[in-house]
């Protein structure tokens, strides 16, 4: 009984703390998303002509809006140049699938006029992969090896907090998209006003998610902090 409490580590907490939020933020936008989905809108429009509407509007004639498979995997690709909605939503013509689609328009949108914020988290992609996939061998050696390579764990975590740090670049890309969204939504009259708070709310707890992500890899990496500052001292 003795032996367990010895070894229990109690910056785990912060971990589970982390997966509590994340998956509270997942469950309500499900929540959202669903209750918003049995609502049609008024004017009959599926999410994918509103979503070729709002291109055509903004002057941007490149990007093609495909259909993809998978449930609520919309996303639009700096690279490629493509704006993809998801089976669920992009034949619907509920208010939920009117604001996602709408949402994916607003990152299309930020890569026409350059929006810097959306620039700099596509370049960080390679950096937060490589340092993702060096972090953990990298504190993992430090670790074995503490006394003689303790520069080897304060590099990994350093690695391991770009993906903390990805997540913080994310943040004003996402809540821009769906600033641009709404505001499209409304100046093109897709949506009444009823609908319009109907759609903002999807939007936020999309948004909600993010923020969850944000504070997930925090946590992951005071962990981290936590547990090798003190074998440091």
């Amino acid at each position: 009984m003795f032996m367990p409490y010895m070894f229990f580590d109690k910056t785990y907490i912060l971990v589970i703390i982390g997966v509590a939020i994340s998956a509270w933020a997942s469950s309500y936008v499900n929540s959202t998303y669903r209750k918003f989905e049995k609502v049609a809108n008024k004017k009959g429009l599926k999410a994918s002509d509103v979503a070729r509407m709002i291109l055509r509007d903004a002057g941007i004639r490149e990007v093609p809006v495909q259909e993809i498979s998978g449930d609520l995997t919309d996303n639009y690709n700096s690279h490629t140049k493509i704006l993809s909605l998801s089976e669920r939503v992009s034949e619907s013509r509920s208010v939920s699938a009117i604001g996602v689609a709408a949402h994916e328009c607003g990152h299309a949108i930020q890569d026409q006029v350059g929006y810097i914020p959306l620039k700099l988290r596509s370049g960080l992609v390679p950096v937060v992969n490589f340092g993702s996939a060096i972090s953990i061998p990298l504190i993992l050696i430090g670790a074995i090896f503490f006394s003689s390579t303790p520069l080897l764990v304060t590099i990994g975590i350093w690695c391991f907090a770009l993906t903390f740090l990805f997540q913080v670049v994310t943040l004003p890309v996402e809540f821009n998209a769906s600033r641009r969204a709404l505001a499209i939504l409304e100046e093109n009259q897709a949506l009444d006003d009823e609908e319009l708070v109907m759609a903002r709310k999807v939007l936020t707890a999309a948004a909600l998610t993010y923020v969850a992500a944000a504070i997930a890899s925090l946590l992951q990496v005071l962990r981290l902090v936590i547990l090798f500052g003190n074998r440091r001292d």
